[in-house]
Formats: structure tokens, C-alpha cells, sequence
């Protein structure tokens, strides 16, 4: 058999370059990332926005948003970072500054419009985040579900440790308190309430102080309050949180229970210049007042009474109430302090 011979075969001249060299692409940059997270697990307490909405930023142990930061470049970053509650709150806005590497968290808390204080229900609502560069480019924005809880929710936390905020209640500026003011005068042997009178002797201010808060409780009595517990609330964490009413609420449907009563006295003692302190024990709220200007000793009330004793035996109640706790175990809220640390009545 005859071989066949093959043709040799042509070699590509590109066979004989260099193999073509992959383009190579810059690695891309770190950039900044974001972390929002909202209120107390998603929801916002209008006692405690409020609270929050009247702090300078760098001040805030906590705000409605919280806008977390993290600079991952190798270089300074600036950002304009905008935060409002879509239809409920103005708009608030920070100048974020971090160093290369630098995490910070930013804390927000827009003014709230009044819908929020007028608000007596769970209802969902919008956070909107919006981040720019400080020529106004878009860098980031994003939006998270708040729960926007209703205004008269409490929140106490583990071991009552928000309970100074129960300050925020005690409102009395209220025509509630005043129209209540108007009628307990009649019920002082001199139709006066002054509250302390500086003038006179701690002995003697004790006294007045007594007749005073009989005159009150007896007004209270009159106008036909009685104890409605009516303390369920609806959202997250029952257990550490309370619906509570406000005074006007109180006082214009004639129902309370004992810490909607303990706030009602409260506020109509600091609306006459008196000290009150607002006293928890396991299940149960007191009040008190301060006897005297500078005194450490308190006239106390179990207001949760009024519609079934008189002033005295209300008085006794509290005292026995208390007496039977250990002094770990009462919380004690005195107003003056509270409103020492920042804590006003809510708007109404």
C-alpha cells in the first residue's frame, strides 16, 4: 500500500506572539455601609420620642432612628443623612464625619406632629432615610416599617428602669386640673391653696400641706372618679408595658386605677408649686407629696380609693401599702427630679 503523504500543515504567524495579555480591571473601592434600626425593636413610644425629640444629638442615649455608620475606605467620608416618619414627624437632618475606618452611630428624633399625641392606637407607619454626599448626590436611602405606639403606652422596661418617665403624664397645665383646682378651694377653710408658703415654719407648712390635699382628694371625689383598671395595650413586650391615661382622660370619663390616679394627684400637686412623688410597688401605684419645702418625709394617698374612702382612711391605706415592702422593692419617682433630668409632660 502506497503511503500518503499529508501537506504540512501552516503554522498562524499569531502563533508566534506573546498570548494576548487579559485587561485588567481596578479593583473596586470599600465603600461606607449603613445599618437603621427603629425605636425599641420597631416600635416608637411617643413618651419616649418626645423626650428624645428635645435632646441635642450628641446628647441622646437613644433615638427614634438610629442611623449606624461604618467607614471602610481608606479615607475621610462626609455625608448629609436625612431622617423623618413619613406623614407623622418633620424631617431631621445630621452631617455625618468619619475618619477611615471609624464606625459611629448617628441618633435621630424629628419633632413628631401633634397626630402622634393624638394617636390612642397601634397604627404602622414609615421611616425614610435618605444619604447624600455634600454636593446633594444620592448615595443611599432606604425605607423600615415602624410600629407607632399609642400615646398613652408606657413602657417601664426590665425592673421598672424607664419608670421616671411616668413624669411624662403628669400634666398640670391642663383645664382638667384647673377646673378641679377650682373646686377643691371650696373646700379649705380659708378657700385658698397657695401650696408651700415660704414664710411660714415647716410645722405649720405641714399643716397646710394636709388640708390642702384633703381639699384636692375631696374635689376628686366629688367630680365622681372611680377605679377602672382598663390597663391593656396592644404591640410587643406586655409584660414591661401599660396603657395609662392621662389626667384629662381620667378626669373627663370619671375612670382611673391606680396609676392613672397616682399622675391625676400628681399633677394637680405640682400645679400648685408642691413637690408629688409617684410610688410603685409590686401591682399597685401611690402617691404622695412633700409636707414641706426641703423636707424629706411625704404625705401619701392611695388614690385608687377615692371613690370608696374618705381622705384619711385613703391616707392609711398608703401607708400600709407601703409598709409592706422591703425598700428594694418600691419604686420611687420623685417629679422634681425627673423634670431636673429633661422629662416634661407630653404635648396635649
Amino acid at each position: 500500500m502506497t503511503p500518503v503523504l499529508l501537506a504540512p500543515t501552516k503554522t498562524s504567524a499569531a502563533s508566534d506572539r506573546e498570548p494576548a495579555k487579559v485587561k485588567e480591571v481596578p479593583a473596586r473601592r470599600p465603600e461606607p455601609t449603613y445599618k437603621v434600626t427603629v425605636g425599641l425593636d420597631g416600635d416608637v413610644f411617643p413618651v419616649f420620642a418626645n423626650y428624645a425629640s428635645m435632646q441635642p444629638p450628641q446628647k441622646r442615649e437613644w433615638g427614634t432612628v438610629a442611623v449606624t455608620v461604618t467607614n471602610s475606605t481608606d479615607v475621610p467620608v462626609r455625608n448629609r443623612i436625612a431622617v423623618r416618619i413619613a406623614g407623622w414627624s418633620d424631617q431631621e437632618i445630621q452631617i455625618a464625619e468619619m475618619a477611615a475606618g471609624q464606625v459611629r452611630t448617628y441618633k435621630f428624633a424629628p419633632t413628631f406632629l401633634p397626630r402622634l399625641y393624638q394617636n390612642h392606637e397601634i397604627s404602622a407607619a414609615t421611616a425614610v432615610v435618605d444619604i447624600s454626599d455634600m454636593a446633594g448626590h444620592p448615595i443611599y436611602q432606604t425605607t423600615m416599617p415602624v410600629r407607632l405606639r399609642s400615646v398613652d403606652d408606657m413602657y417601664w422596661g426590665l425592673n421598672f428602669k424607664y419608670a421616671p418617665f411616668i413624669a411624662s403624664w403628669v400634666t398640670p397645665h391642663e383645664l382638667q386640673i384647673e377646673h378641679i383646682l377650682s373646686l377643691a378651694k371650696e373646700f379649705t377653710p380659708s378657700r385658698r391653696l397657695p401650696g408651700y408658703e415660704p414664710w411660714k415654719d415647716p410645722v405649720q407648712q405641714e399643716k397646710a400641706t394636709e388640708i390642702q390635699a384633703k381639699a384636692i382628694y375631696a374635689a376628686v371625689k366629688q367630680h365622681g372618679v372611680s377605679y377602672v383598671k382598663s390597663s391593656m395595650t396592644f404591640g410587643g413586650s406586655p409584660d414591661v408595658s401599660q396603657r395609662v391615661r392621662m389626667p384629662r382622660e381620667s378626669l373627663s370619663e370619671n375612670s382611673a386605677n391606680c396609676i392613672d390616679g397616682a399622675v391625676t394627684f400628681a399633677s394637680l400637686f405640682e400645679n400648685l408649686g408642691m413637690d408629688p412623688i409617684v410610688m410603685l410597688v409590686p401591682g399597685h401605684a401611690f402617691v404622695g407629696v412633700r409636707v414641706a419645702q426641703g423636707s424629706q418625709r411625704y404625705l401619701f394617698i392611695d388614690s385608687a380609693q377615692v371613690a370608696r374612702m374618705n381622705f384619711e382612711s385613703a391616707v392609711r391605706s398608703a401607708e400600709a401599702g407601703l409598709a409592706r415592702y422591703e425598700s428594694a422593692e418600691i419604686t420611687r419617682i420623685p417629679i422634681d427630679q425627673a423634670r431636673s433630668a429633661g422629662i416634661y409632660p407630653m404635648p396635649f
